[in-house]
């Protein structure tokens, strides 16, 4: 979602950093991937400084190359969007949360060979003070009862 139609003082957590709620119906654009996307998050300490940080590193490989996934990904990479993140296990997480993510590199590829990869590989990477969030919500449905407006690349309203 756009880094603007969610700050701070629009989001809800809860003492556990938890995200509770959100106001203001963010616009959230889903993508649906499946296989070799990665979510890391990196915890970096400094005893001389006194600091611990937490850099949130996403990486998303898009199995398609169109028209509409190409204006997107262009929108993204001149952003700092705020990413929601479902992993394997059905846990949401928000990435970003506080000071967006940026898109720090990526290839846009049609492969050589018939059986090579034709889409895009996009990464995101955020610095927060902590990990990032959870979200209280086990789907979809959840996400929009907290507050979020879910639609795909195409900009049609899902839920």
């Amino acid at each position: 979602m756009n880094y603007d139609d969610l700050p701070e003082s629009a989001q809800t957590v809860s003492a556990e950093d938890v995200l509770t709620a959100v106001t203001g119906d963010p616009r959230a654009y889903k993508y649906d991937l499946r296989g070799d996307s990665t979510f890391e998050q990196t915890i970096t300490s400094s005893r001389e400084n006194g600091t611990t940080v937490f850099e949130q590193a996403l990486t998303l490989n898009i199995k398609t190359i169109d028209s509409a996934t190409n204006k997107q990904v262009k929108l993204l990479a001149h952003g700092r969007p705020k990413v929601i993140v479902l992993d394997n296990n059905g846990k949401y997480y928000l990435a970003g949360r506080v000071h967006g993510c940026d898109v720090t590199g990526g290839t846009i590829s049609t492969g050589a060979a018939m059986g090579d990869k034709t889409g895009y590989s996009v990464t995101f990477t955020a610095m927060e003070q902590m990990p990032a969030n959870y979200i209280d919500a086990v789907s979809e449905t959840a996400l929009v009862s907290l507050g979020f407006e879910i639609v795909d690349g195409n900009g049609t309203i899902l839920s």
